[in-house]
C-alpha cells in the first residue's frame, strides 16, 4: 500500500506541474504556430470576415482618457465581452478585423498606455480562442496621418514606426491567425493630388508616399523578430480605393517573406453605401440592385482580380457595407450579399463593416436579421 500510495503521490505531483507548465504555456498548445501557407491560401482559410468597429478606433478630445473603458465605449458600444466575441464565430464568421486608434491614452515617446495595449490583446486573445483570425490595424486616429505630407513627415514617420515597434514587441509570438494591416483608408493626401482635380501633378509623389509607408511597415515587421518574420501582412492600398489600388503608381512592397495581401474598401454607389441623407455632394440613394449596379460592382471586383487576383496576389476587401437607416431593407440585403458573392467568387476575402447594433447585435450576440447572415454564409458554403 505504501509503494502504491508513493507512486501515486508522484503521478499527482507529475500532473500538477504538467497543469501549471501548461498555464504558462498557454494551455499546452503551441504558442504561436507558423504554418506552411501562402498568403492566398490564409485569405482563403479566413472565408467572411466581419468589423468590430466604432470600438477601439473610437476618438475625441471630449473623451475623458481616465480609462480604456471610455474610448472603448466613447462612439456606442457596450463594453466588449468574450461572448460578444464568441457570437462572431458562431455566427460564421472567420476574421475578425480589429480597427484601432492607438494614440488613445498615449505619452511620452508615443507610447503606448499599457491598459490599453493589454485590452486590445485581450479581445484579440478571445477572438484567437473562438478560433478565427484577427486583423490588426492603425484606424483612423486622430487626423495625424494627414501631416505626412508637410514639413512634419518625420516626426509622423517616427510616430509611425514607435506605434508598431510596439504592437510587433506585443504580439511577435502569436500565430499566423493574426495578421498585421499597415493602415486604414488614410493612405491618401488631397493637399498633394486631388484625383478630380484633373491633373496629375503631384500624383507621383502622393502615391510614392504611401508606398514609402507602406514598404518601412513591412521592414520594420520583419526585423522585430519572432514569428513577425513570417507574419501574414495587409497591405493598405491608396485610400484603399479599388480604382487608385489598381493604378500603375500604386507598388506593393518588396517583403522578403513574400507574404503580403492588399486591401480595398467597397462602398460604391457612395450614394447608397455611405449616405443616410442628402449630402451637398450627392442625393441619398434608399434602393440598389439595378442592372447598372450589378454591371458597376462586377467591372470592380474584376478590376481587382486581373490587377491582383490573376498575378498571384492575395486580396482582402477589408469594409464593405452600408448604412441601415433610411434604406430598402431589401436593398440592403441584396448590396451585402451581392458585394460578398462578387468579391468571394474572384477569391478575395470579403470583411462587412459591422458598428454596434447595425448588423450584429452586441447585447444579444447574435445577427440582428436572419436573412442577411443566410444570405452571407451562402455565399461561403456554395464552394
Amino acid at each position: 500500500m505504501r509503494k502504491a500510495r508513493k507512486s501515486f503521490e508522484v503521478i499527482a505531483l507529475a500532473l500538477v506541474m504538467c497543469v501549471i507548465t501548461s498555464l504558462f504555456a498557454g494551455c499546452g498548445e503551441p504558442k504561436g504556430e507558423m504554418r506552411d501557407m501562402t498568403t492566398m491560401e490564409i485569405t482563403r482559410d479566413m472565408g467572411l470576415g466581419i468589423n468590430l468597429g466604432n470600438t477601439f478606433e473610437s476618438c475625441g478630445g471630449w473623451i475623458s482618457s481616465t480609462s480604456v473603458t471610455n474610448y472603448e465605449t466613447g462612439w456606442g458600444s457596450p463594453v466588449i465581452t468574450e461572448e460578444m466575441i464568441k457570437g462572431y464565430a458562431q455566427s460564421g464568421f472567420g476574421v475578425l478585423r480589429v480597427p484601432v486608434a492607438w494614440s488613445n491614452m498615449m505619452s511620452g515617446d508615443y507610447d503606448i498606455h499599457p491598459e490599453y495595449m493589454a485590452r486590445v490583446r485581450q479581445v484579440v486573445d478571445w477572438a484567437l480562442a473562438a478560433d478565427m483570425y484577427v486583423i490588426l490595424n492603425i484606424h483612423w486616429d486622430g487626423g495625424w496621418w494627414e501631416k505626412f505630407s508637410g514639413e512634419d513627415k518625420d516626426e509622423c514617420m517616427h510616430k509611425y514606426k514607435r506605434i508598431w515597434t510596439q504592437i510587433t514587441e506585443e504580439f511577435r509570438d502569436y500565430s499566423d491567425k493574426l495578421m498585421f494591416e499597415s493602415l486604414n483608408e488614410e493612405g491618401c493626401w488631397n493637399d498633394m493630388w486631388n484625383r478630380y482635380s484633373g491633373s496629375d501633378e503631384g500624383k507621383a509623389e502622393a502615391f510614392g508616399l504611401l508606398n514609402e509607408i507602406n514598404q518601412t511597415f513591412v521592414d520594420l515587421v520583419r526585423e522585430s523578430g519572432g514569428n513577425n518574420k513570417k507574419r501574414h501582412l495587409l497591405i493598405a492600398g491608396y485610400a484603399t480605393d479599388v480604382e487608385l489600388t489598381c493604378d500603375e503608381c500604386y507598388k506593393m512592397p518588396d517583403d522578403p517573406a513574400g507574404r503580403c495581401a492588399v486591401s480595398v474598401h467597397y462602398y460604391t454607389p457612395s450614394t447608397f453605401a455611405i449616405l443616410e441623407k442628402d449630402a451637398d455632394w450627392g442625393k441619398c440613394r434608399k434602393d440598389w440592385g439595378t442592372e447598372a449596379d450589378i454591371a458597376e460592382l462586377e467591372k470592380y471586383m474584376d478590376m481587382m482580380k486581373e490587377t491582383y487576383i490573376d498575378k498571384g496576389i492575395p486580396v482582402i476587401v477589408g469594409e464593405y457595407g452600408c448604412p441601415v437607416k433610411n434604406k430598402d431593407k431589401e436593398s440592403i440585403r441584396k448590396y451585402l450579399t451581392s458585394v460578398c458573392k462578387a468579391a468571394y467568387d474572384r477569391q478575395m476575402c470579403p470583411v462587412l463593416w459591422d458598428v454596434t447594433d447595425a448588423f450584429y447585435s452586441r447585447t444579444q450576440c447574435s445577427f440582428k436579421d436572419e436573412e442577411i447572415l443566410k444570405g452571407l454564409m451562402e455565399v461561403k458554403n456554395a464552394e
